[in-house]
């Protein structure tokens, strides 16, 4: 395949094969023919687990997963709650993402409130 690039205000003609790349000047009378490597494969990024909710003297915190706003919170300090149980709603990039428990437990403390604004991984409740 070949492609016209301009860099540096300098037409070139690259060719690309399977195997190397090469320059040839467009502009110039002269052929520069010089070999490029190829690009290398590209690397998968490493797989980063979910923020894992954070187990502390206090009790279990939850993180928020990603930057929003909350909605709405459906507990209250002292409520029990069950494993799956939706604590909060966090709205962030125009979807609504429910925020669960991740384990059976009572609250102990709600950090934020409907309407609040929150960063990824702020403390949104301690179970």
């Amino acid at each position: 395949m070949k492609y016209v690039v301009t860099l540096n205000g300098k037409n070139y003609e690259v060719e690309v094969n399977e195997t190397e790349a090469v320059l040839v000047s467009v502009s110039d009378a002269a052929t520069v023919a010089a070999p490029v490597a190829a690009p290398a494969a590209p690397v998968a990024a490493p797989a980063t687990p979910a923020a894992a909710p954070a187990v502390s003297a206090e009790g279990t915190t939850i993180p928020s997963p990603m930057p929003g706003t909350i909605l709405s919170v459906s507990v209250s300090v002292g409520q029990t709650i069950k494993s799956g149980d939706v604590l909060m709603v966090l709205e962030a990039m125009k979807m609504e993402n429910d925020i669960v428990a991740p384990c059976d437990g009572t609250v102990k403390q709600i950090l934020v409130s409907r309407g609040s604004t929150v960063n990824t991984d702020d403390v949104l409740i301690v179970i």
